[in-house]
């Protein structure tokens, strides 16, 4: 049997990281970007991926094209499989570019942060759309064809991949796509998808954009009291908003949600348990990295906050819930962004809400 066509729509960290594994275990993957450097690098010397510790370093010559270059696959068998792994303000249109290339029964994935399964769906079809989360994976393009990780393999202490159909049944195509990012660390497929991208959601909801607007890495956050408890107050927010729109989850980053949600709303035993799970990870060595939306901020990009607090904020007016302090958090770092504010923890801490 011939083997299946991959693509991996945007080569970024998660992206990289996740193709690369793929192509080192033989499969036929070809990565598609916009960013020309990168894009020569990887023609030129391949993809390289390090981790901070355990695993050595390597290097994979890959395929890549720039998007200018995409034309190239209609003379080619079809694409069954594509990694949309976009930020989520360039879903649609990654979807509707890959789209033209897929094979009859071929089907894109969002790998991405985010709730971006409705956009693709738009797109291509429910039928054509499976999501995949990507847990506390702590990846970074550093450079051209460079792709770093702020640690070694999760393997059995926490499953990084969970992949799963719209409709929540287990069904092959979504044991395929576990198999291949099985390739790059832990995975099992899930039939709780909305459930895993909400739990995704509200861990990104409390760290990202904090980073973003106050330059600090996840466990400078973390150890700093009254940013910490705003943190709190923000997952406690997207937890309650999950929960009236009906989604179920075990755990956010390894705590009870409802016990997070009661901590954030002010309940002493609950702030206690939360603050000494969180500051023994921060003391422990978790959290030395700089997460996403602080990536992008560090290097002048656009940032995905509007998909991130500012979509907790929508899905509550939508509700009637109130979220000030998801709302309150957008703002600034929409003003960040656009240089109206520097990046500086009195952004957060000068706040009357503290």
């Amino acid at each position: 049997m011939a083997k299946k066509r991959i693509a991996v729509v945007c080569t970024g960290a998660v992206g990289g990281y996740a193709g690369a594994h793929m192509v080192k275990a033989g499969e036929d993957v070809t990565f598609i970007d916009f960013w020309p450097e990168h894009v020569e690098h990887m023609k030129r010397h391949g993809l390289t991926i390090t981790h901070l510790r355990d695993v050595e370093p390597f290097t994979v010559p890959v395929r890549a094209l720039h998007v200018t270059e995409l034309q190239h696959l209609s003379k080619e068998q079809p694409i069954d499989i594509a990694f949309v792994c976009t930020k989520s303000y360039d879903t649609a249109w990654a979807a509707t570019m890959i789209k033209q290339y897929l094979a009859p029964n071929g089907y894109i994935v969002s790998l991405q942060n985010c709730m971006n399964e409705e956009t693709i769906a738009g797109i291509v079809g429910w039928g054509k759309t499976l999501g995949s989360i990507a847990s506390s994976i702590t990846v970074e393009l550093h450079a051209p064809g460079q792709i770093k990780r702020a640690a070694g393999k999760s393997g059995s202490k926490h499953t990084v991949f969970r992949v799963g159909e719209v409709h929540g049944r287990v069904t092959d195509r979504a044991k395929e796509v576990c198999a291949l990012l099985a390739n790059a660390d832990s995975a099992f497929v899930t039939e709780n998808l909305w459930g895993e991208r909400w739990s995704k959601l509200v861990t990104n909801v409390m760290g990202n954009g904090l980073s973003a607007c106050t330059g600090l890495i996840g466990r400078e956050v973390v150890k700093n009291d009254a940013l910490r408890h705003f943190s709190n107050r923000l997952g406690s927010e997207a937890i309650r908003v999950g929960q009236a729109l009906g989604y179920t989850f075990d755990e956010v980053s390894h705590m009870d949600p409802e016990m997070l949600a009661r901590a954030g709303e002010g309940d002493p035993a609950a702030q206690k348990e939360i603050d000494e799970h969180r500051l023994a990870v921060a003391n422990s060595g978790g959290g030395e990295h700089r997460p996403s939306t602080g990536q992008d901020m560090v290097k002048g990009r656009r940032t995905e906050i509007p998909f991130l607090n500012g979509f907790i904020v929508k899905k509550g007016e939508e509700i009637g819930l109130p979220t000030p302090t998801n709302a309150v958090l957008t703002d600034i770092v929409l003003r960040v962004e656009r240089g109206e504010l520097k990046a500086d923890p009195k952004n957060i801490t000068d706040l009357r809400l503290n």
